[in-house]
């Protein structure tokens, strides 16, 4: 294809062709092509345009969130762009309302509050300490230019001022202090009774061959077996095509290492940096440089003067610190200043592009290259790995053109030598092994597959692992027959036998609490344990979860009648309920600490509340248009 192109191009019509490319890139730029153009704006909020290449960044945010959270359990389908762009425009549209209010509101943040913002994330850190080369290649893996990850920054920030202000701004009266104490520190005397459910399960021998059929009989659908295929596939990763590799390529990718590798020389390196600003004058710019200058002269340290003058953000937080630099990290005119440097020693100005630099250089060492013995493993694998892969990608892509018209995976697996392996009673619910995989399923049950019996494409789970399917076996839905089932159905009947037993007599036991008798008495005549919580509030721990919710949505008791009621625990047994005393909070009575809580609970909520109901008059307020 590539010969094609090379002969083709040079044709009269393809030279036209370029010709009018060219003149489109000179004419509109290149990024009209790269980058969308001008124009086109998904969204206006206020007269503010949101762009596609926001809208898009968002969407590839969330991707990235959805990979991380869910791994090879992530459903395809849920990275649809169309089914993403919906929710990133509403969170582009809330944020541009939230900072234009805070633009309003005239909050701002400094350059130096972003530097030292950058500088103590941990994604930008090495061993504790921010690392320009962590930074940069953080940015560049999430799809950030520097400059628009600090623009998102500065807006956050602005947005995180707006809220905590909302939020502060709110209080709660004595009054709504006192109201809610009452609720939140109420405490109640509680007795609770267990009846086991043990005592009330019958025997399989009692559970009749009339109330088995019957039960079957009127619940079918809860016996119907789950749908299920048998697959015959084909799975292709590295490890099926690794192979030994050469001595002679290892020591060739050894030599070639230590070419590339520039062992020898290393600098760590300092610096400063002066950006030109756009309302700046050319002499305001030098006496910055110059008053840097002078101090460092004076002897102050150039940690300090860097976090004090310099306009790099990644650094100036870190005194300047950009790490070492073999000869080639920094843009020549730097580097051969580095060179030049005796370690301790401050540069005379050096202009780049990225602006002007003071540098210094804190450390200068020597790299030994590595031994071939001590390099053997790292580079048997690499060459390992990349011609294996190499090999898997030949071979994946000759398996999708003898699987697509292929009556099953026999032919093409023996043509490439490869082997069909079968997994048997997969349902659309499998939840482990290979597919547990949300593609392998989807495509399993799908109509090309399942329906029109093909085999299905061949399917990339990772950049490494190749999957193509085709069902062997389909087994539908069916209702087992009652014979198979049989144990299951006897067992219900019994746990149903029980609950019914265990309701009567917590009934009973209830029955007799409101008659007046006390739960001590009962619980001694009936051979039930029971237990007592004086004074306990919504968090105790000493009651059991259930008993505690129960007691606490029971009505207060009535002159000396205590409320009682049972309920069927998740263990299943029986727990009967009593609550003899309520005693509501009292704000006055409450410690400092109790105090600083709740007035903090209560103030989170209403902040809560204001937060949500400006922003939803910025919106009502706003003129929104989405195109």
């Amino acid at each position: 294809m590539l010969q094609n192109i090379r002969q083709n191009i040079q044709g009269t019509a393809a030279k036209i062709v370029v010709g009018l490319i060219v003149v489109s890139f000179s004419i509109f730029g290149i990024e009209s092509i790269l980058v969308g153009g001008g124009g086109g704006g998904v969204a206006e909020v206020n007269g503010e345009e949101i762009t596609p290449q926001e809208l898009q960044q968002t969407v590839n945010t969330q991707k990235r969130r959805l990979i991380a959270m869910m791994g090879e359990n992530l459903d395809p389908a849920m990275l649809d762009d169309d089914r993403l762009s919906a929710q990133a425009l509403e969170s582009l549209i809330s944020r541009k309302l939230l900072t234009q209010a805070a633009a309003e509101m005239h909050l701002a943040v400094s350059e130096r509050e972003i530097g030292r913002v950058i500088g103590g994330m941990e994604q930008f850190q090495i061993d504790g300490k921010f690392s320009p080369e962590a930074y940069k290649s953080v940015l560049s893996s999430a799809g950030y230019t520097p400059g628009y990850f600090k623009q998102s920054l500065r807006q956050d920030l602005m947005i995180n001022q707006l809220q905590s202000g909302l939020a502060g701004s709110d209080f709660a009266t004595p009054a709504e202090l006192q109201l809610t104490a009452r609720v939140a520190f109420e405490q109640r005397d509680v007795r609770y009774l267990t009846i086991p459910r043990e005592r009330f399960m019958p025997e399989p021998a009692d559970v009749s061959q009339e109330e088995i059929e019957a039960y079957y009989a009127a619940n079918q659908s809860e016996f119907a077996s789950e749908e299920a295929v048998d697959l015959d596939y084909i799975e292709l990763t590295p490890d099926d095509f690794r192979q030994p590799v050469d001595e002679g390529e290892l020591r060739e990718a050894y030599e070639l290492a230590l070419q590339n590798a520039l062992y020898g020389t290393e600098n760590r390196v300092s610096h400063i940096l002066f950006e030109r600003r756009d309302d700046e004058s050319r002499d305001a710019f030098q006496q910055r440089i110059d008053a840097a200058r002078q101090k460092l002269a004076g002897g102050e340290d150039f940690a300090s003067v860097a976090a004090e003058f310099s306009d790099d953000v990644g650094s100036s937080g870190n005194g300047g610190d950009l790490g070492f630099s073999a000869g080639d990290a920094f843009p020549e005119e730097m580097e051969e200043a580095i060179a030049a440097l005796e370690p301790g020693a401050v540069s005379e100005p050096v202009e780049t592009e990225a602006g002007t630099h003071l540098i210094l250089v804190t450390e200068r060492r020597e790299v030994k290259p590595p031994s071939f013995d001590e390099m053997r493993p790292e580079l048997e694998e690499r060459i390992q790995l990349e011609e294996a892969r190499a090999e898997l990608l030949r071979t994946v892509e000759e398996l999708r053109d003898l699987a697509f018209n292929a009556e099953s995976l026999d032919a093409p697996a023996k043509e490439l030598g490869l082997k069909v392996e079968r997994e048997t009673g997969v349902t659309r619910t499998r939840s482990e092994g290979l597919f547990a995989n949300p593609s392998l399923l989807s495509t399993a049950f799908s109509e090309e597959v399942l329906e029109a019996g093909h085999n299905s494409e061949v399917i990339e789970l990772s950049g490494n692992q190749f999957v193509v399917l085709r069902v062997h076996k389909h087994k539908p839905a069916d209702i087992q027959p009652l014979e198979q089932v049989r144990e299951e159905v006897v067992t219900r009947i019994m746990d149903r036998k029980a609950e019914a037993a265990l309701a009567l007599e917590a009934e009973r036991i209830v029955a007799q609490l409101r008659g007046g008798m006390a739960m001590e008495a009962v619980a001694s005549r009936e051979g039930y344990p029971w237990q007592v919580e004086l004074g306990a509030d919504r968090l105790n721990m000493a009651l059991p979860p259930e008993v505690l919710q129960r007691a606490f949505r029971l009505p207060s008791p009535t002159g000396d009648n205590p409320t009682v009621d049972f309920i069927i625990t998740s263990s299943g047994d029986a727990q009967v309920v009593e609550v003899a005393r309520v005693s509501v909070g009292e704000y006055a009575q409450l410690d400092a600490s109790q105090k600083q809580r709740l007035e903090q609970q209560v103030s989170a909520e209403y902040g809560s509340l204001a937060g949500v109901e400006f922003q939803r008059g910025l919106r009502e307020s706003a003129e929104i248009t989405t195109l």
